[in-house]
C-alpha cells in the first residue's frame, strides 16, 4: 500500500507574512488528517518561517528548485545541503523550469542525484506539452523524461515522480481521470523497465495540473494516482485542506 500524498506548490506566491498567515489557517485542519502524508512548498524566503510553523506536526516542508552544486559562484542559486537543514523534499525539473530556464533532462538528472546525496527526497516532475500530446507523443515525451532524470541512479525508491502536463498547469483543464492514471501507468512500467517490478509497485507518482476540490477525489480514486502536487488550489486555505481530507477518504 503506497500512503497518499498531497504537496502545495505555491510557486512566485506569498510573501513571508503571508506564508505564515496562509500556514496558520490550514495548520490545524491537516493535523487532524491521519493516513495522507502533507507537504508545504513555499518560496524559498519563507522555508524558515513555515519550518517553525509546522514543527511539530505532521506537515514536512519542500523546496520548490535548487542548484546541483555543493557550493560555488552560483550568484543566486541554493545549494542541496542548505535546503536539507530546512526541508524532507524538494520539487525538480518542473515544467515551468524547463519552459523559462531551460532545463534539460541532463540538469533534471544531476538535481536528483544531488538531493539524494544530501537525503532530500526529490519529487520529479515530468510531462508533455500541448503540441506533443496533439501530436500523439505523451509516452515517448514521459518515458524520456522518466528515463533521462533517472540515469544512473540506484534503487530511487524513496523519490517520487510527479506527472504533470503542461497544457493542464494553470489553465484550469485537467487531464481526465483516465489519461492521467493511464499516463502514470506508463511511467510506473518505465521505472519497472529500469529497476523492477518491486521499486515501480513502492515508488509514489502523484497527479499534477490543475487539481483541486471539484475533481480531487475523481482522480485519487484511480489505482495509479498516489496524491497531488497541487498548485493555485494549495493558496486557498479551506480548498487545500478539503483536497487532503478528500485523499484521506479513499480507499486504495
Amino acid at each position: 500500500m503506497r500512503t497518499l500524498m498531497m504537496a502545495g506548490n505555491w510557486k512566485m506566491n506569498t510573501t513571508p507574512s503571508e506564508a505564515s498567515t496562509l500556514v496558520k489557517e490550514m495548520r490545524q485542519g491537516l493535523e487532524q488528517i491521519k493516513g495522507v502524508d502533507k507537504v508545504l512548498c513555499p518560496p524559498f524566503v519563507s522555508l524558515v518561517v513555515v519550518r517553525e510553523l509546522v514543527q511539530n506536526t505532521s506537515i514536512k516542508v519542500g523546496a520548490q528548485n535548487m542548484y546541483f552544486e555543493p557550493k560555488g559562484a552560483f550568484t543566486g542559486e541554493t545549494a542541496p545541503d542548505m535546503l536539507a537543514e530546512l526541508c524532507d523534499y524538494v520539487i525538480l525539473g518542473h515544467s515551468e523550469r524547463r519552459q523559462y530556464f531551460s532545463e534539460t533532462d541532463e540538469i533534471v538528472n544531476k538535481k536528483v542525484k544531488a538531493a539524494l546525496g544530501v537525503g532530500l527526497t526529490p519529487i520529479m516532475c515530468v510531462g508533455e506539452r500541448l503540441e506533443e500530446n496533439e501530436a500523439g507523443k505523451t509516452v515517448e515525451v514521459v518515458t524520456r523524461q522518466v528515463k533521462g532524470g533517472l540515469r544512473d541512479i540506484e534503487m530511487p525508491v524513496s523519490m517520487i515522480i510527479a506527472y504533470e502536463p503542461v497544457w493542464a498547469i494553470g489553465t484550469g483543464k485537467a487531464a481526465t481521470s483516465e489519461e492521467a492514471n493511464d499516463t502514470i501507468g506508463v511511467i510506473r512500467r518505465t521505472v519497472a523497465e529500469l529497476y523492477g517490478n518491486k521499486t515501480a509497485d513502492e515508488m509514489r507518482v502523484l497527479y499534477g495540473g490543475s487539481m483541486n476540490a471539484a475533481n480531487a477525489t475523481e482522480l485519487l480514486q484511480k489505482p495509479e494516482i498516489d496524491g497531488g502536487l497541487i498548485g493555485g488550489a494549495s493558496l486557498k486555505a479551506a480548498e487545500f485542506v478539503s483536497m487532503v481530507e478528500q485523499a484521506a477518504a479513499v480507499k486504495k
